[in-house]
């Protein structure tokens, strides 16, 4: 038996899919009504959070934040013990840490997750889950996990996987947002952006070129500029700036975008690459 606290998109599809892998499922959510379509293909309900923990080794959580999980198992802190506590709600790296440490004191395991598909693509081809925490607890529970999506583990640092997680929700939000900025500069010719569609789907299949030489000068910390240099780029950047000005798109992105290369240039880095950006973008001493 499995237990699934958190019945939203996600954690329905978490259900589903363990119950189609023949796994019992016991379920709690605040709103009781949002279980009934699992329970109909299957899953016990729990009345309470304790109930739900209760009935399961293994309890995974799918909810809005970590905040949510004091919420719930603060109500079934005495059936905690000897459990493995699998958190797979999104938050940031160190409220994972205060999570894990809450969990451990009153007897448990815990092991924090990350998902990185949306909730119609949970257990198929290309699904994966960042995970991170104890080794030993996560391989106790490795084939069951990697139901929902081929499981990453990132090491003991139960830390690492929230970390990674809003790492690609980086990059993936950043980039939705630069589409629609990119977007609203050619509809402010006129043109319909379904248009431009092509040429941004081309422009990003080309970023994947750029990644595996840049992350290399990064962990050298030499970053030669003999191709295409800070201020050089720098000047397109303030391209950008003056082009959205001109038709009145919001500046705030492109903006930020000119600020790094600027700082760069400010702190010796014109000539060279633009991956040297990440002196004045990374943590202090990192």
């Amino acid at each position: 038996m499995i237990t699934m606290i958190g019945l939203g998109p996600m954690g329905q599809a978490m259900v589903r899919v363990l119950l189609e892998n023949g796994h019992g499922v016991t379920v709690w959510n605040r709103t009781a009504a949002r279980a009934d379509g699992v329970v109909a293909a299957g899953a016990v309900r729990a009345e309470t959070p304790a109930d739900a923990v209760s009935a399961s080794e293994l309890v995974l959580l799918s909810l809005t934040d970590y905040a949510a999980m004091y919420d719930i198992l603060g109500k079934a802190e005495d059936a905690l013990a000897g459990k493995v506590i699998v958190n797979l709600s999104s938050d940031t790296p160190e409220k994972t840490r205060e999570a894990a440490e809450w969990v451990e004191a009153r007897g448990a395991r815990f092991v924090s997750g990350g998902v990185m598909v949306p909730a119609e693509l949970v257990g198929k081809e290309g699904a994966y889950v960042f995970f991170s925490g104890p080794t030993e607890v996560f391989e106790k529970h490795r084939e069951t996990l990697a139901l929902i999506g081929r499981p990453d583990f990132l090491g003991e640092d139960v830390r690492l996987a929230q970390l990674f997680y809003q790492a690609q929700l980086d990059i993936f939000l950043t980039s939705l947002s630069v589409f629609l900025h990119a977007g609203a500069l050619i509809r402010s010719a006129g043109v319909s952006v379904e248009k431009f569609v092509p040429y941004a789907k081309d422009n990003f299949k080309t970023i994947d070129y750029y990644l595996d030489a840049a992350a290399e000068q990064i962990e050298k910390g030499d970053h030669p500029g003999d191709d295409a240099n800070v201020t050089m780029m720098g000047a397109t950047a303030d391209h950008i700036v003056q082009a959205s000005r001109d038709a009145g798109v919001d500046l705030a992105l492109p903006e930020a975008i000119k600020s790094h290369y600027d700082r760069a240039i400010a702190a010796g880095h014109g000539r060279s690459s633009w991956t040297s950006l990440f002196e004045i973008i990374k943590a202090d001493g990192k």
